[in-house]
């Protein structure tokens, strides 16, 4: 998967890296990729957004692969961010398309800026991790982590630096099937195919080849509040998840779509959380295009 990014100089003089899909010529939709995961996610997109005229625009966040590391930094600072990629690439108004743990950036942007945000479309997203009563819903490596992260944290920092050389090396192809026995058959068939495959873990791989510690800075943002409340965000949102979904159960996010004002929801039987983006993702495209 050979790309070559573009790097955008912030006014903080960090940098932005962002890769493009689809038709140069297209309307806007920022991709937020999922975690743990990075820019290259959205080539998933790229066969549909040429069919559908749409560009691509793909960064990754602070701290993955080629963006500049931002110590500390907070949900909310994503938006601003936002803003100044789209201003360099000449964009006033776009919509967004977020997968899995690029839901809260996307709902945060849209609710920090309505007046440029046109719509967002949310696919098998993360719900907000720290307002639950109830984590039963979660996968449980993500309800591991969270127990750690609050009573161990030096624990779960030498966890994710003692995994990254494993993590950042690309899986031979004798040991996929492995793997894919370890989720349910609606996700493994959709990766047996090897550019689907490639798509999803390869852009997790060069996620920790970047930094184990970029990689746990992203992950704190979903222990964390998330700093604005769901019922403010006017922008039109479509939310798509499969019923099979293991990562996040539907009900969470059936939940999330009723705090949202403004959204229609698709939950989509025998579809889990990796088939439901690589098997619907023309139609998710063109849902979000009509909006």
């Amino acid at each position: 998967m050979m790309e070559h990014p573009k790097i955008i100089e912030l006014k903080s003089g960090r940098a932005v890296a962002m890769t493009e899909y689809g038709d140069a010529n297209g309307e806007p939709v920022v991709f937020c990729h999922g975690w743990p995961s990075s820019r290259t996610m959205a080539q998933l997109t790229d066969d549909a957004a040429r069919e559908l005229n749409l560009r691509i625009i793909s960064p990754d966040r602070p701290g993955i692969r080629h963006s500049a590391f931002h110590a500390n930094r907070k949900l909310l600072d994503w938006p601003p961010l936002i803003a100044e990629v789209a201003d360099n690439l000449d964009i006033a108004n776009f919509r967004m398309l977020a997968v899995s743990g690029g839901a809260p950036y996307a709902l945060a942007t849209a609710w920090a800026m309505p007046q440029r945000v046109r719509a967002i479309s949310i696919v098998s997203g993360a719900p907000p991790i720290a307002d639950l009563a109830d984590r039963a819903g979660l996968f449980p490596l993500y309800r591991w982590m969270l127990f750690f992260y609050r009573k161990q944290p030096e624990v779960l920092r030498r966890s994710f630096q003692i995994a990254r050389p494993f993590l950042s090396v690309r899986m031979p192809l004798r040991l996929r099937p492995l793997l894919l026995k370890l989720l349910q058959p609606c996700d493994a068939d959709v990766l047996r195919d090897s550019a689907a495959f490639e798509i999803f873990f390869e852009s997790q791989r060069q996620a920790w080849r970047g930094s184990a510690h970029g990689v746990m800075a992203d992950a704190q943002i979903y222990a964390e509040p998330w700093g604005f409340p769901l019922e403010e965000i006017r922008v039109p949102v479509r939310l798509w998840h499969g019923k099979a979904d293991r990562r996040f159960s539907f009900i969470l996010a059936a939940t999330v779509a009723s705090r949202l004002p403004n959204c229609r929801a698709h939950f989509v039987e025998n579809e889990g959380h990796y088939s439901l983006p690589i098997r619907h993702v023309r139609e998710i495209l063109a849902d979000l295009k009509s909006v």
